[in-house]
């Protein structure tokens, strides 16, 4: 089984193109380069993308919207299409998820197993939603009628991170279309094979040729994008900073809507009645160092209650000496690269700074990687770390984990919202009090208590709606309610 997926990804072919009106083109501007992170060599060339992809990507998009061939359809209609669209990515699911593995670097069994099947059923749910949202009916006389009317906003642009490229195409596409939009897609530079061959489904699903687009291309071209005054709303996901500068960019044009999921630096809370030191270990270091540490809710700050603080920290060093470099292609790989030379050497100088700012590197792996031209980091864990220094501080985007004590309820939370941050929040306790005054303490965007990976521990990915708070984010994401994000609302008055 290993060697088969080795011999695939000599097979597979890798390339970069836009996808404008149903139609494949190329990509213009200065050629990037695209390497692999489980080994470093060259998987292929493309263009950086220029204004003339946004304005001709843009127009198409417009015209279809405007149209009418998919805003306009019934909605039972939108959603058997994309119904054939989830269907279309469970059947192509090993072939989309060799492209997730050798883009990002990710372990093969976890694009497999998450990955592709999420964005599936983000795809499903939204198609079962489109027809779920409800405004309210005010008839509070007998010569009146007000209600609240529905409509899709027009054209959106998606601009996406690199850490999970399909799964977050999906689930900005998934509402998109299912409100009636029309779309044009941007992944980043860094990952962008899968997400042509997304919009390539949609067509074979039976969405008409331009409602979906895909545009390829630096910062420069997302920046266009946000600034062109034709498209009606930006969903990212992405890092603070960019989101930041979107908003400046959406105010300085046409005051675009916007729905932002940004950067976190989420804390893990444990107290010391937590139902079981050995199985909250597993989640802290799973949570911790899941694809390689690239995931915004990573929870890269351990709080531990200082009664067992050195009976759990022995736990998790144990358990994170487990996680072995392996090669991505192979089955049994659990950690595998990060997404490139320059955010490994990035992740790298945070491990310095620690270092250098007083934390103690209490477990930093010394296992060869399975390629030397790989771009692998080995996961790293900080005790004595201080809410002031910069790696519990700023977003590392790694495998770097950084643990502090606490004495009581009050100093847990002073110190989880120490940040600038507020995505998301673990908690580990039996008191179902101190849950709830923990939870209303911590300003986060979704909170977990007793996490576990059990399938049947909640809903499924996409079906809670989250947003973050401070300098995560602006807006919500999942549920009926980021499905409403993609819709403009008016208040309409009837009198007869």
């Amino acid at each position: 089984m290993n060697m088969d997926w080795i011999a695939k990804a000599e097979l597979a072919k890798l390339e970069v193109r836009n996808f404008i009106n149903g139609r494949w083109s190329e990509v213009g501007g200065t050629p990037l380069e695209k390497m692999s992170p489980r080994d470093g060599r060259l998987l292929c060339r493309f263009g950086s993308g220029d204004r003339r992809d946004v304005e001709d990507a843009v127009a198409i998009a417009r015209r279809t919207f405007n149209d009418g061939r998919w805003s306009k359809l019934p909605i039972q209609h939108r959603k058997d299409v994309l119904h054939r669209l989830a269907g279309l990515i469970e059947v192509n699911k090993e072939s989309l998820a060799l492209l997730e593995c050798l883009d990002v670097g990710k372990p093969i069994s976890d694009a497999l197993a998450f990955d592709v099947p999420a964005a599936a059923g983000i795809i499903r749910f939204n198609a079962e939603g489109a027809d779920k949202y409800y405004g309210r009916v005010y008839g509070v006389d007998q010569s009146s009628l007000s209600y609240q009317l529905w409509r899709p906003m027009g054209v959106v642009a998606a601009i996406v991170g690199w850490n999970f490229p399909f799964l977050l195409a999906a689930s900005k596409v998934g509402p998109a279309l299912a409100t009636g939009n029309s779309l044009i897609l941007k992944p980043s530079e860094l990952t962008s094979f899968s997400a042509a061959r997304l919009a390539e489904l949609a067509i074979e699903a039976g969405v008409p040729e331009g409602v979906f687009n895909v545009i390829h291309g630096r910062g420069d071209v997302g920046a266009a994008l946000v600034r062109h005054s034709d498209v009606d709303l930006v969903t990212f996901t992405g890092s603070s900073h960019t989101g930041k500068k979107l908003l400046i960019a959406a105010g300085e044009s046409n005051m675009k809507r916007l729905i932002l999921e940004c950067g976190g630096k989420s804390p893990n809370i444990v107290f010391d009645d937590g139902p079981d030191l050995e199985a909250i270990a597993d989640q802290v270091v799973a949570r911790a160092f899941y694809n390689q540490g690239q995931v915004c809710t990573a929870s890269s700050r351990i709080l531990i209650q200082d009664s067992i603080k050195d009976e759990f920290l022995s736990i998790m060093i144990r358990k994170t000496s487990s996680l072995i470099l392996g090669d991505p292609l192979r089955t049994e790989t659990k950690f595998g690269a990060v997404v490139s030379l320059g955010h490994k050497q990035k992740v790298l100088s945070y491990v310095d700074r620690g270092e250098k700012e007083g934390a103690k590197s209490v477990y930093k792996s010394n296992a060869s990687p399975p390629y030397v031209g790989g771009f692998y980091v080995p996961p790293v864990i900080f005790d004595n770390v201080s809410p002031r220094h910069s790696i519990s501080q700023e977003e590392i985007f790694g495998p770097v984990l950084s643990v502090m004590s606490f004495r009581d309820e009050e100093e847990a939370i002073q110190i989880a919202n120490r940040t600038i941050y507020g995505l998301s929040a673990i908690l580990w306790t039996k008191n179902l009090g101190r849950a709830h005054r923990v939870t209303q303490g911590v300003k986060v965007g979704w909170m977990v208590v007793n996490a576990t990976d059990k399938s049947t521990g909640g809903p499924g990915i996409g079906v809670i709606s989250v947003g973050g708070h401070k300098e995560s984010g602006v807006g919500l994401e999942g549920g009926l309610q980021g499905l409403e994000e993609y819709t403009s609302k008016t208040a309409v008055q009837v009198f007869v």
